[in-house]
């Protein structure tokens, strides 16, 4: 407000004494009056509000890997119940989990593979999963790197027969032939292209054949790392070969019955034992 506007609402604010002009207040006034005196609501100090624990309305699920792994059982996780229009189960279909192959297969020498699992699809109180990803753990890929060797790596992207694309990546170390008497084992520029190209080459075609499922169980197995290392016993003598990381790029539409599949096979898997035969009655003479 300007300082003849402040002048004006004074003096009809506090005249001298009652006259007309006081009366017939100027419309530009009377806003700046109807506003004097409102707003006088204040909060409440020292009122607290209702403390309710958060887990009160959660809901726990189960975590299900795919039956390739001897034990399928992942963990637990929870989420917000269903409320209104938003579903518990779209809250957890895309989350990703990390787990241990040590945990998965019951093998504590393959801990340092990492497997990412990502939610598919809601079962009753289940959450079955799919294969998204696999890692290795840092200090794993430190303890391979060493002086004296030469490291390699290639890397490829590949669609699967049934329709993911992936990302491969390959890691490997030169090794000292036999009667080598140099104190390092360092690759020549065109034999590390040479491996590289035989690294991709392989890859690409145990991709090409496999679905998603063979192909994670090519990781574990290290059948494919061993085959990169065979077939450059040629080129130069490596080790420490493998297959260190996966990464899913694209996946195809959603097939609800390919993935019950996938679970499913858990039940036929199932050690329900052996039936025992009866031992032979013994007769006394």
């Amino acid at each position: 407000v300007s300082t003849q506007s402040t002048g004006l609402l004074n003096r009809y604010l506090f005249p001298p004494t009652l006259t007309s002009s006081y009366i017939n207040v100027h419309p530009f006034l009377e806003r700046l009056i109807m506003a004097v005196g409102k707003n006088k609501r204040k909060p409440k100090k020292g009122a607290k509000k209702k403390i309710v624990d958060p887990f009160s309305r959660k809901e726990w699920y189960d975590v299900r890997a795919p039956s390739l792994f001897k034990n399928s059982y992942v963990g637990k996780t929870f989420v917000n119940q269903t409320a209104g229009k938003v579903l518990a189960s779209d809250s957890l279909k895309g989350r990703v989990f990390k787990v241990s192959l040590a945990d998965l297969n019951k093998d504590e020498d393959r801990s340092y593979r990492i497997i990412k699992l990502i939610a598919e699809d809601i079962q009753g109180s289940q959450v079955l999963t799919n294969f998204h990803g696999m890692t290795f753990t840092t200090d794993k890929v430190k303890s391979l790197v060493r002086k004296w060797q030469s490291l390699i790596e290639g890397v490829v992207e590949v669609k699967t027969n049934d329709g993911y694309v992936v990302r491969l990546f390959c890691i490997g170390f030169t090794k000292k032939r036999v009667n080598h008497k140099k104190s390092n084992c360092y690759a020549q520029t065109a034999q590390i292209k040479q491996i590289r190209k035989k690294m991709v080459d392989i890859m690409t075609r145990e991709a090409v054949t496999s679905d998603l499922k063979n192909l994670f169980q090519k990781f574990i197995s290290e059948s494919i790392a061993k085959q990169i290392e065979t077939e450059c016993q040629g080129i130069y003598p490596l080790q420490n070969v493998y297959i260190r990381k996966c990464k899913v790029l694209k996946k195809p539409k959603f097939d609800a019955y390919k993935l019950s599949e996938m679970h499913s096979e858990l039940a036929a898997k199932e050690d329900t034992g052996v039936p025992v035969t009866p031992a032979p009655a013994v007769v006394d003479e």
